[in-house]
């Protein structure tokens, strides 16, 4: 399917696709900096809330592993405005919350639908756009993240200090039903792997994506960089205000500056893995995220500005080195198995980072000051993480696409 769109409709797709990730990644995202207002909200602790990230990703891991049996049977178009749909009414359940396990509830069914969706996304774009290109077309995809951090974040974060930590998910509702008429005029139908997905059996196809060992060192490198990732982002927020000294108001300042810088830096990442290889140009910016890691984890308390520097140095190079990651990915499986493969890949990620996000809320306590303790024990676990996906990068291998 590659080459079959011009490049203007190549570009409106793209776009489209990444303003589906905005919305997916936004309400992912806000969990964690209302992390302590929802802590003194609903008084639950750091092992709560970190079932309340991880319920979300857990869920998302469970479907994803079904779903990837069917997903390649059905036009992928379809498939994105059903799940995009069921997403959406998942931002009300949030939003009207009135307990800790009401909310509970709302983000795991939030998982269900979300976690599908990235893989959907990122299926579309292995199958339109050509392997020499499709670094800066992830770069624009990925960049959603950063979008989300400059705008999304800083809003929702200003709504809920001033209103209520339900506004956001009410301004993700309206942004939903917005994006929503947005994909279903822009995606087209996009159903030219769907007969050969339906002659085969589901086992049979599960044999195919598992049996191949490029595949099994691709889904490791891809659960091994999600990981390093979710043992440390999910409590950037509350060891912020707890151990740092930002104010819950002032955060929106440190995802408003790192979000401006990982908007240039992904797109610039995109480029460079085009023109220098993706994997020197994940090696370089994985190796700079450890430093990220480590400044971050163990930061004590510094006056804002250097907060604000840290979350410079940490959020453009966890969302940089994703997108040379995806690259090596997506070029790992033949088209005709990207589905599949891309929602077992979602599943297994999905998975790493609620496995990561609820072992690091075991390992993190309160000390009687109120204070988070063995934050910095977590980090250096993520930076052994990362230094295991540098190893696997050069091992997974491009196939001919």
């Amino acid at each position: 399917m590659s080459g079959a769109f011009s490049p203007r409709r190549e570009s409106l797709l793209l776009y489209a696709l990444a303003g589906v990730q905005f919305t997916t990644v936004l309400d992912f995202m806000l969990m964690m900096p209302l992390g302590p207002q929802l802590m003194r909200v609903f008084a639950i602790s750091p092992t709560q809330f970190g079932l309340l990230v991880s319920s979300y990703t857990l869920t998302a891991a469970g479907i994803g592993f079904l779903a990837a049996l069917f997903v390649d049977r059905f036009d992928r178009r379809h498939t994105l405005l059903a799940l995009y749909a069921c997403f959406t009414l998942t931002t009300i359940l949030a939003a009207t919350a009135q307990t800790y396990a009401w909310l509970l509830v709302a983000r795991a069914t939030a998982g269900a639908f979300g976690g599908l969706m990235g893989a959907c996304v990122f299926a579309i774009v292995g199958d339109v756009i050509p392997e020499r290109r499709r670094g800066s077309a992830l770069g624009l995809v990925v960049s959603a993240f950063s979008i989300a951090s400059i705008v999304g974040i800083p809003l929702s974060l200003t709504l809920a200090a001033y209103w209520s930590w339900r506004a956001p998910y009410v301004l993700l509702t309206l942004l939903g039903i917005v994006n929503f008429a947005i994909v279903f005029t822009t995606v087209p139908r996009m159903g030219a792997h769907v007969e050969a997905a339906r002659a085969r059996n589901p086992i049979t196809q599960v044999r195919a994506v598992f049996s191949e060992p490029n595949h099994l060192r691709a889904f490791l490198f891809a659960a091994m960089l999600t990981f390093s990732g979710f043992t440390v982002v999910p409590f950037i927020s509350p060891y912020m205000v707890a151990n740092v000294g930002v104010s819950e108001t002032e955060l929106a300042w440190l995802y408003l500056v790192g979000g401006l810088v990982t908007l240039g830096v992904v797109r610039l990442v995109g480029r460079l893995s085009d023109l220098h290889g993706r994997r020197r140009i994940f090696i370089i910016v994985a190796a700079i995220s450890m430093l990220g890691i480590f400044v971050t984890t163990h930061l004590p308390r510094v006056p804002l500005w250097v907060a604000i520097l840290a979350s410079c140095l940490l959020m453009p190079t966890f969302s940089g080195r994703f997108v040379p990651a995806m690259a090596i990915i997506t070029a790992a499986v033949q088209p005709r198995l990207r589905g599949s493969f891309m929602s077992f890949n979602a599943a297994i990620q999905q998975l790493a980072s609620g496995s990561a996000t609820f072992l690091s809320s075991l390992a993190i306590g309160k000390s009687p000051s109120g204070e988070l303790t063995h934050f910095g024990t977590v980090g250096w676990v993520a930076v052994g993480a990362t230094l295991v996906c540098i190893f696997l990068a050069r091992r997974v291998r491009s196939t001919r696409q």
